[in-house]
């Protein structure tokens, strides 16, 4: 079996280090862990890996976070992945700093990423990771917030949730959705 896991990020050096970039972090950990790397190919970077008999293709689109659907949409299709092994990576401004969830469907909640891929598939009905990035922001500052990097405080505790989150990949991929959410989600 085949899954596509999706992280969502900016490319380019001014944003990796940044909140919004989270869903390229997990995937970086991931492949780091399973000691492979990323290849440039069409709409991302890509890597495949194997775990327990599930081959995970793993993505971070180059379309940049507001057209990241196009990306999704083309590997989808390209590895003849259906809808229920896809599993999206993105930051989260409702939920705090340390909280990780997974979830089933849903909305955008603001992020233009997901937002994106719901207009282009036509559906929210797919997996994500919700990683909570927090709302530590005044009102109107939250595109510099999600801009801006860790504070020196969640850089220390970043290591432990980024390999948390690549454990949910790995559980989503070989015991299930229901299952993962019960065992992985942090409140």
């Amino acid at each position: 079996m085949k899954y596509l896991i999706v992280g969502l990020g900016n490319i380019g050096d001014e944003y990796k280090e940044t909140r919004h970039n989270v869903g390229f972090k997990v995937l970086d950990a991931f492949a780091k862990a399973s000691n492979i790397s990323f290849s440039d190919k069409r709409y991302g970077a890509v890597a495949t890996t194997k775990f327990k008999g599930r081959t995970f293709v793993l993505l971070k689109p180059s379309t940049y976070m507001n057209l990241s659907g196009k990306a999704v949409n083309y590997w989808l299709k390209k590895e003849k992945i259906p809808l229920e092994r896809l599993l999206v990576v993105v930051d989260d401004v409702a939920i705090p700093f340390g909280s990780v969830r997974l979830r089933p469907k849903g909305g955008d909640a603001g992020h233009n990423g997901l937002a994106n891929i719901n207009q282009i598939l036509g559906t929210t009905n797919y997996a994500r990771i919700r990683f909570g990035i927090g709302n530590d922001y005044y009102p109107g500052e939250q595109v510099s917030y999600v801009l801006s990097e860790w504070s020196s405080e969640e850089k220390k505790k970043l290591p432990d949730l980024l390999e948390h989150s690549v454990e949910m990949i790995k559980a989503f991929g070989t015991i299930g959705l229901e299952l993962t959410m019960t065992r992985y989600n942090l409140k």
